[in-house]
């Protein structure tokens, strides 16, 4: 318990910390390096553009990453007559609801000491758990970090080919990349800076990856109705056309949450649908 207390804590910081680190590569490093001639460059040039869309990603990302935090799922046990202390905590600690709630789906998480309706995970990137009030931004914010770090991968690239003048047009160049550069690096035919941004290649791969396969698997979820927590328990959820629980997560107004950050407006449906 201890190590996933501190876990929780380290995790939101080490986010942060690579979202710093791609945000100044991008900034002073990446985009710089495109524009050849600064006073002949046009208005819509790569360099603007790209820069642009870094931007976007970024905002949208970290927009919804504080949003998730912010919008935290409402803690159901203080409305409810579970009893007090280490009494509440026992009928929570199994992962299942209490009998008298009649609440289902619900779950009490040991890290945010508190009960989660339509528990889905704690997400320790966050340190917050994900619920029916969050899981829309959670989702965006996962979309868009994908996004952010396949695009920083892209510029990445760009600015490594024309640092040591090689191509990547052969896949088993971009895998092979990382064993040469230890040892061009070690032999000192290789500047710091640039075995950095060849670290952080990778790193911004396995995030991106592993971003996009999650938010796929997440989607999945939400078309079936289910939640991780569910499907973990094995629990059986009624089932329902794919377009409801879509739009139970994503309310009406689905396309303007693609597009800027904003509160999850997935339970106005459900108040619709049960009025």
């Amino acid at each position: 318990m201890l190590v996933l207390r501190l876990l929780n804590v380290v995790a939101p910081a080490y986010f942060l910390c690579i979202s710093l680190v791609t945000f100044v590569l991008q900034i002073f490093l990446f985009i710089p390096s495109m524009f050849r001639d600064p006073s002949t460059t046009p208005l819509f040039s790569p360099a603007l553009l790209h820069g642009a869309l870094f931007l976007f990603l970024s905002a949208n990302a970290l927009g919804n990453y504080v949003l998730v935090i912010q919008n935290s799922p409402e803690d159901l046990g203080k409305g409810l007559n579970l009893g007090k202390g280490a009494e509440v905590v026992a009928d929570w600690l199994d992962g299942s609801r209490s009998p008298g709630s009649a609440l289902p789906s619900t779950h009490f998480c040991r890290l945010c000491a508190r009960v989660t309706q339509r528990h889905d995970h704690h997400c320790f990137f966050t340190g917050n758990c994900i619920g029916s009030r969050n899981m829309r931004n959670f989702i965006m914010f996962c979309l868009y970090t994908s996004l952010a770090c396949l695009d920083s991968l892209v510029a990445g690239m760009a600015y490594i080919s024309a640092a040591l003048s090689m191509s990547f047009a052969n896949p088993l160049a971009f895998l092979t990349l990382l064993p040469h550069s230890i040892s061009q690096f070690f032999s000192g035919a290789l500047l710091s800076s640039e075995m950095f941004v060849i670290l952080m290649l990778y790193l911004w791969l396995g995030i991106g990856l592993a971003c996009a396969g999650f938010c796929c698997h997440q989607m999945l979820l939400i078309l079936r109705g289910q939640t991780r927590y569910q499907v973990r328990k094995g629990m059986v959820v009624r089932p329902r056309p794919w377009r409801e629980n879509l739009q139970e997560v994503f309310g009406k107004r689905w396309l303007l949450g693609l597009l800027i950050p904003m509160l999850n407006v997935g339970s106005d449906y459900r108040r619709q649908k049960e009025k």
